[in-house]
């Protein structure tokens, strides 16, 4: 089934893609579409972790919210999705909400982890856990109040812009003197000036957001 990917990459690196186990935080905006392009690209096992369910308010932008999937839990709805794919790809999930104390059972023969989730705390966490075990990893910022897709990057975090999520991170990082690169997604796009409360959102910048990430881990699996 996945014929035309091997002609892209080769035998050898689909076979490492095949062997590998990828952990993903989060599998909103961002991390749905990381999760679909993950399986779709060959990734042998895949651990999916998010304890929330799909609500109507996530019809904008979520490729796990459908009509028929209102009121599941969303990594559910993706490992049934990855499934019928028909692919080789295993797939666990955890409706569990990871904090520092939690996270370092899930770090446990894992190759790559995608941190695709909206909690600080968290993000910090596995930042200061896959620096300190080695574990290699992409960390996605604020993909709300964004317009353009077209100014996503992979980055530093030291290096992004009018994201004040990565603002905090950095704070953190710095005062916890912690050392090697913080890899991430994020936007150099001004943020948009909104007086609501509820975060604006669209597809297009978490999903592509979520393709950048899923890109960065094929490529740094595939580059050993």
């Amino acid at each position: 089934m996945l014929e035309r990917l091997e002609l892209l990459l080769g035998k050898e690196n689909l076979e490492k893609l095949h062997h590998s186990t990828v952990l993903v935080i989060g599998v909103g905006g961002v991390g749905g579409y990381a999760v679909e392009a993950l399986a779709r690209s060959g990734i042998g096992k895949l651990l999916l972790v998010d304890p929330d369910k799909v609500e109507e308010s996530n019809m904008n932008r979520q490729i796990v919210a459908l009509t028929t999937t209102l009121g599941r839990y969303k990594v559910e709805v993706l490992k049934e999705r990855i499934e019928a794919m028909g692919l080789s790809t295993v797939v666990q999930v955890s409706l569990e909400f990871v904090t520092a104390t939690t996270l370092p059972e899930y770090l446990e023969n894992v190759d790559f982890v995608v941190d695709a989730c909206d909690t600080l705390p968290t993000k910090f966490a596995i930042i200061k856990e896959c620096l300190e075990r080695k574990i290699p990893f992409i960390s996605s910022m604020g993909m709300g109040n964004k317009l353009d897709p077209s100014k996503l990057s992979i980055m530093e975090l030291k290096n992004t812009s009018y994201d004040p999520l990565a603002r905090r991170l950095r704070k953190l990082v710095k005062d916890s003197r912690l050392s090697g690169k913080v890899m991430v997604v994020a936007s150099t796009e001004e943020k948009k000036i909104s007086e609501e409360k509820t975060i604006p959102s669209n597809v297009f910048v978490p999903g592509s957001a979520g393709f950048l990430c899923a890109s960065y881990v094929v490529n740094q699996i595939i580059s050993r």
